[in-house]
């Protein structure tokens, strides 16, 4: 059984009741949970959570909620891995009471609620890389807007200062190109989520996504970015 995962805690501090706040005409969370379905990569498609009203608006956008997420995984210290880990036992243990052990899951999809320019495509490609390759995890990135190896920091008398000064000579054409977490999803099997593997152990595969198509969402600034993003792609789209 493959199953998403989206953690949606009811706690957010920077932006209150950030998972559900409207974006777009509607809550921000159904936009994960539609591409989640649309991507026809699960058999279920989970939100983990320990707020009431985030589960019943997931419920009218077409996800399961069979288990209020304990108070104890749903402080700001909770861990990705740890919500996982709950959400897998929770369904295996559920299967596992009607039907044998073999029906529990095999893959699991974490998808994060704020990720309103997801695609299902890239679900499905996140799929496709961690069936091809001998990995744990399939991670969806994209590449740093500027050479990191060129990054500088302020020293104690408010200087410049190069963390890498062995690249201040080198053109940025001969740089390495480097990649962060683009706050989307993260696919891996259940053994690797059980045992919580770290995710950059050198078993995860990257699933790359275009700079445009990637805005996380901590602050009001990121969430006015990212509705800006979300118009342009859509007027692009509709070209």
């Amino acid at each position: 059984m493959r199953i998403a995962v989206i953690p949606a805690r009811g706690g957010s501090k920077r932006i209150p009741r950030k998972n559900i706040r409207f974006f777009e005409g509607q809550p921000i969370i159904a936009w994960s949970i539609q591409a989640a379905i649309t991507s026809g990569c699960f058999d279920k498609v989970l939100v983990s959570t320990d707020d009431e009203e985030i589960a019943a608006i997931s419920r009218q956008y077409g996800a399961d909620t069979p288990f209020i997420r304990p108070s104890e995984l749903a402080d700001d210290f909770s861990g990705t891995a740890d919500v996982m880990r709950h959400a897998i036992q929770s369904v295996n243990a559920a299967a596992n009471s009607i039907m044998s052990a073999s029906s529990g899951v095999t893959a699991a999809c974490c998808i994060y609620a704020t990720a309103p320019l997801i695609c299902p495509e890239d679900i499905g490609m996140g799929l496709k890389q961690l069936n091809n390759g001998s990995c744990d995890y399939a991670l969806a990135v994209t590449e740093f807007e500027f050479p990191i190896q060129r990054a500088v920091r302020l020293d104690e008398n408010n200087h410049l200062v190069m963390l890498n000064p062995e690249f201040s000579g080198t053109r940025s054409q001969d740089l390495v190109p480097t990649f962060h977490d683009a706050g989307q999803f993260c696919w891996g099997t259940a053994e690797a989520w059980l045992h919580a593997k770290p995710i950059y152990n050198g078993m995860t595969a990257a699933v790359s996504i275009e700079r445009c198509r990637v805005q996380d969402i901590d602050n009001e600034n990121d969430w006015q970015r990212a509705e800006l993003m979300f118009r342009a792609s859509l007027s692009q789209n509709s070209r």
